[in-house]
């Protein structure tokens, strides 16, 4: 191509480009115009959409409201409320109370812990309830867990919570503590419900119930501890079975009812009496390791259909300390377990009162239990002496009742029995004179057993290789578990058991032979003992192997300084010389030995 051509070309080439700068496509601009058209549309639907969605959530709020309207009727305005929990504590017990329900959800007391060094909490949110149910207008029932109080008056240490009713009335409660106190002041208020509630219906129904956390190292202690008691207004304290699911309704008004774990409770307090029927159960949480048992209470408050309302309620959130409880004046102290009859009397008396003494000036508590033991022994010790010479008196005399036996070993047996006899009767010898001392003695040993496993005192306290003498102490855990014994090695177990077998064999020494027959029993009983007291409280333990330490250095002692043989023996003979007075039961057991022998010969 010659250069004119390129110059035309380029000309060509620049003209179309100014044309198209000058004059823009109207392609283009109706593309551009479409783009706006299209952006109008969209902003245009947006703005529906918008509308729609505003109209939609006005609607839902509305039907929302129509149906808190249809369900709770004038306690609609409680339907709605915040989810953030009261707090209230004092030096002793830290409480939060849910907006919803107005319950209790958490109770923390500050003075302990639970066996994983964690805080105790007495309420758990997900597994206990407490709430009240009753008729509103339009026979609408109405159960206060549903719906949301708002607090009012709120402090450190008290709240008002109050779940309103359209008309300017409400449901109230208020919650007081005070200082260094369990006790909590709980009032259930009902302001301008008169008419609210019909006039037919003269009770709000009360529904408390919880799962009883596990806070100690063995659940299987908790169990055997924990269950529902209740005290009626006439003073009478009862209830339900420790060792089986249970329930039962109540025959009068209860005074205060009382949901009981080993060494913690909740009582619920009406000094006015609950209403029947009043309904408590026990359920045990058996594949459970979490939880101990439910504890359900069913009853009644009194409405008197009056414009303003105030139930006075208790609530004690606290330890099972006797001391603590009995302070109340309700004998709330009866929940912890301390035997019934003349053991309870013994621990209230006598066991308490020493332990509480040296409690206050020892920190030690196995300390505490070596001086108490030796305190116990001491005071038995008359008793114990009077069994040994009843004892020795026996072991005198073995050489001529071992002649008697063997004499009429091939002959009648009843012979060598009446033959026996005579010689107690003439040597002046009781051969039941060891046991009334030793019968003497078992209240205090029930009373003990009763004692230890239920004295909060000894919850968490070590004492050489055992970390809390409330339970068993574990020197070695085992891959398995051994029927009747479990999966450990107590340790103080082993040596109770060890220095029972000792004692046991000391004694058979000294017995007479009547007890011949006995001796292999005498033998198993510690043997199974082994099995039972392996998963008791280590506190337990201790002092029954103690009290056999103790007891070999009465043993020792007295037989040393207290009882001579050859006196004995002499007057023994002294005594075989002088006529002999036969009493009442010797008569019985002579006509009864001949009544037996005349059945024998007649059968032969």
């Amino acid at each position: 191509m010659d250069r004119n051509s390129i110059t035309g070309v380029i000309l060509i080439v620049l003209i179309v480009v100014g044309y198209n700068a000058l004059f823009p496509p109207v392609i283009e601009v109706e593309a551009e115009t479409s783009d706006n058209n299209n952006t109008t549309v969209i902003v245009e639907e947006e703005a529906n959409v918008n509308e729609e969605t505003n109209t939609s959530i006005v609607s839902d709020t509305t039907e929302l409201n129509n149906l808190h309207q249809r369900t709770y009727g004038v306690f609609a305005p409680s339907a709605k409320g915040s989810n953030e929990d009261i707090l209230i504590e004092n030096d002793v017990l830290k409480l939060s109370i849910s907006p919803k329900g107005g319950r209790i959800v958490s109770a923390i007391l500050k003075d302990y812990q639970t066996t994983d060094s964690l805080p105790l909490n007495l309420v758990d949110r997900d597994s206990s309830a407490f709430n009240i149910t009753f008729f509103s207008e339009g026979n609408r029932i109405i159960n206060t867990q549903d719906l949301y109080f708002k607090s009012v008056d709120k402090s450190d240490r008290s709240v008002a919570m109050r779940m309103m009713a359209s008309n300017g009335g409400y449901l109230e409660y208020v919650y007081q503590l005070n200082d260094g106190d369990y006790m909590t002041d709980f009032n259930v208020n009902t302001v301008g419900l008169e008419k609210i509630i019909p006039s037919n219906r003269n009770d709000l129904e009360l529904k408390w119930s919880i799962n009883l956390p596990s806070t100690e190292k063995s659940i299987e202690n908790e169990r055997m501890y924990s269950t529902v008691y209740f005290k009626y207004l006439n003073d009478e304290v009862d209830y339900l079975s420790e060792t089986k699911d249970d329930e039962e309704s109540l025959e009068g008004k209860a005074q205060w009812i009382g949901l009981k774990h080993q060494f913690f409770s909740s009582v619920l307090i009406n000094n006015d009496g609950f209403e029947k029927p009043t309904l408590v159960k026990t359920t045990t949480k058996e594949s459970s390791t979490n939880f101990v048992k439910n504890l359900e209470v069913e009853t009644q408050l009194a409405y008197n259909h009056n414009s303003r309302e105030s139930i006075p309620l208790k609530l004690y959130l606290g330890p099972n300390h006797y001391e603590t409880l009995s302070a109340y004046n309700m004998d709330l102290e009866r929940m912890i377990p301390l035997g019934w009859g003349i053991f309870r009397w013994v621990n209230k008396y006598a066991v308490i009162p020493i332990f509480n003494w040296l409690d206050n000036s020892i920190t030690n508590y196995g300390i505490i239990i070596l001086i108490m033991t030796f305190i116990i022994k001491m005071a038995l010790a008359p008793f114990t002496l009077k069994a040994y010479k009843s004892q020795a008196k026996m072991k005198v005399l073995k050489p001529e009742i071992d002649k008697i036996t063997e004499k009429h070993k091939d002959k009648d047996p009843m012979k060598a029995q009446q033959a026996t006899m005579a010689l107690y009767k003439k040597a002046g010898v009781n051969p039941l004179g060891g046991c009334v001392p030793m019968l003497l003695q078992m209240p205090i040993l029930f009373a003990l057993f009763r004692f230890f496993p239920a004295s909060i005192e000894l919850r968490q306290k070590s004492f050489l290789w055992a970390t809390d003498l409330s339970t068993y102490d574990s020197v070695l855990d085992l891959p398995f578990e051994i029927p009747f014994y479990g999966d450990h090695v107590s340790l103080f177990t082993l040596l109770m058991t060890i220095s029972t077998l000792l004692y046991t064999r000391m004694n058979s020494q000294m017995s007479g032979p009547q007890m011949a027959q006995m001796k292999w029993m005498m033998y198993l009983m510690p043997i199974m003992f082994l099995g039972f007291f392996n998963n008791y409280a280590a506190g337990l333990s201790y002092y029954y192997f103690l009290a056999n330490m103790v007891t070999f250095g009465q043993q020792f002692v007295m037989r040393k300084y207290f009882i001579n043989e050859d006196a004995i023996l002499a007057q023994i003979e002294n005594n075989k010389k002088k006529p002999v007075m036969k009493s009442k039961f010797q008569k019985r057991l002579e006509d009864m030995a001949k009544k037996q022998q005349e059945a024998a010969n007649k059968r032969r």
